[in-house]
């Protein structure tokens, strides 16, 4: 097996919420026991309803928050927000191309503050690594004097695409990088991610709503709900043949450009739980068509069949 570049254990993040002179805090768990693994050169893809904790992974692996519980490995070391190394090592691209970008400075401007804080390079080095990366990403010299307001949003993500990758990161973090585009940008922003990960031999941790979108760039999909997973696997494997009965009903809902394909779509019943107050066993199971007793117990057990591992009581 591949060593991996991050390797989380059952990772646990709770967030105290409310409180006052009459009540106590509750906690809200955004994690509530997520194991996972990224090896060099893949992508891993997480899906799953809002709420269910996907943001909150990509704040652990990028050290902006610490885990509440359980270990966190980069490079098989422990994650230190202080250790340069590990900032190096992961970088993230968000997902407004808007929002992501100080719209009082210039794009060398943008590009170089990476270099400034962590590399001890000079003024004319830190400008021959900007104008580098700007072609790497399909825009041009001129681009550099230029501000954010004067792109269009697939630029905008082309460029917060480059500045992640200033520092030659091992592990690129992507946080719905493309949901804010049009679909002609989207697939030329997938296309430039893919010839990147080849180039650079770069791992990507991809956060999604889109199961198109995983589809065409994941090499394995991770399923959550309510904070756990629930499913992961090579994803045509999991496309293919998804076993736990979420992933199945999230399938059901994805487009498919195919109008002589009949599809049967499962519709889920009720709202996603609270994470305040999830319900005991399985979080799944006040929406699952298939629950019994068992499901309202306790979560059930890891079950493996190849590389392809899933966590219920009945199956499909």
């Amino acid at each position: 097996m591949t060593e991996a570049i991050i390797e989380g254990t059952d990772l646990k993040r709770f967030y105290d919420v409310g409180g006052g002179l009459f009540s106590k805090p509750v906690s809200v768990k955004a994690l509530n026991g997520l194991s996972f693994r990224l090896e060099p050169g893949k992508t891993l893809a997480v899906v799953g309803e809002s709420g269910c904790g996907k943001s909150t992974l990509a704040r652990l692996v990028t050290m902006i928050e610490r885990p509440t519980e359980g270990s966190l490995l980069i490079e098989g070391r422990p994650a230190n927000p202080y250790d340069k190394g590990h900032r190096s090592t992961v970088q993230i691209v968000f997902q407004n191309p808007y929002g992501s970008l100080n719209p009082r400075q210039k794009i060398g401007t943008i590009l170089e503050e990476p270099l400034k804080i962590n590399a001890p390079d000079d003024a004319e080095t830190r400008r021959a690594k900007a104008m580098e990366m700007l072609s790497k990403v399909g825009l041009r010299p001129e681009h550099y004097d230029r501000y954010p307001h004067m792109f269009s949003g697939g630029q905008r993500q082309r460029i917060a695409i480059a500045r992640a990758l200033m520092l030659n990161p091992r592990v690129l973090v992507l946080d719905e990088p493309v949901s804010a585009l049009d679909l002609s940008i989207q697939a030329q922003v997938l296309n430039l991610l893919m010839d990147l990960q080849k180039e650079m031999g770069l791992a990507y941790l991809f956060i999604s709503h889109g199961l198109s979108v995983v589809r065409h760039i994941a090499d394995e999909v991770m399923v959550m709900y309510l904070g756990k997973p629930v499913e992961i696997g090579p994803v045509q494997e999991v496309f293919a043949h998804p076993r736990h009965p979420y992933t199945a009903a999230l399938l059901s809902a994805t487009p498919i450009a195919d109008p002589t394909r009949k599809k049967h779509r499962i519709e889920l019943k009720g709202e996603l739980p609270s994470p305040l107050n999830p319900p005991p066993g399985c979080p799944f199971n006040p929406r699952c068509a298939y629950a019994t007793d068992v499901c309202r117990g306790a979560f059930p057990e890891q079950t493996a069949i190849g590389e392809h591992r899933f966590h219920c009581y009945h199956p499909l």
